[in-house]
């Protein structure tokens, strides 16, 4: 069999195992039921400008599956020593077409995802998503970040803006010893710099994604804690 006749599932956790990331048969099942359903909304909302089916796996799919592990890593030990009984819950802002959203919640249903956009279309392609794919972890909603209030234990954004303005917008949002996830692409020195004052970067992670020849980085922020030593 050559490589053009593998079943894009396997060849979807293949990439996956190369994230070090084991996806299940349903979990990648979903997130190519995903994929379809980008491209059927995509005919008419315009949710994303990749239309071309093998980079939607790339860029779109395999680029969010990046942070799982990640993310992952820091729940555990944000959470070490606590009974774990409370779900997480997690607002995606800016989400779109629901990256990183829609990934997080496939593949962590123990992660309550609420991914919030200005357009009220792409919510509404947030809903369908969840009562088509089945997954009573996510929701969308039409709303300015601003206006939330939370409580978060995680704020996410995958290329949203700069920021200090991700901060400043979903500030009152964030829950008591919450934190922030931003996905960038080169490491965004500058924005780093300009970062209000009480906001502390404790964490910058440099991403591989197969098959994506590209800079990807995820930065963890947090209001500043006295312990917390600057990280450039």
């Amino acid at each position: 069999m050559t490589d053009t006749a593998i079943d894009p599932r396997i060849a979807l956790m293949r990439s996956a195992d190369a994230q070090h990331l084991s996806l299940t048969e349903a979990q990648a099942g979903a997130l190519l039921s995903y994929l379809d359903l980008i491209q059927k909304w995509n005919k008419v909302y315009n949710l994303t400008a990749v239309r071309n089916p093998a980079d939607m796996v790339t860029h779109h799919l395999l680029d969010s599956l990046a942070v799982i592990a990640p993310l992952r890593r820091q729940l555990a030990a944000t959470r070490e020593g606590s009974s774990g009984t409370v779900p997480v819950r997690l607002l995606d802002v800016g989400s779109g077409a629901g990256l990183p959203g829609v990934v997080i919640a496939i593949c962590c249903p123990e992660i309550d995802v609420t991914c919030v956009d200005t357009v009220a279309k792409k919510a509404a392609f947030i809903q369908q998503v969840a009562a088509a794919l089945r997954l009573p972890n996510l929701q969308g909603l039409h709303a300015r970040v601003e206006n939330l209030s939370g409580p978060f234990d995680v704020i996410s954004s995958r290329a949203f803006a700069s920021l200090a303005d991700f901060v400043n917008w979903s500030r009152a949002a964030l829950g008591e010893g919450g934190c922030w996830l931003a996905m960038k692409g080169r490491h965004p020195g500058e924005e780093i710099a300009a970062l209000p004052a009480g906001i502390s970067v404790f964490h910058v992670e440099q991403l591989q994604v197969p098959g994506l020849h590209a800079e990807r980085c995820v930065i963890w922020m947090r209001e500043a804690r006295a312990t917390d030593a600057p990280v450039a």
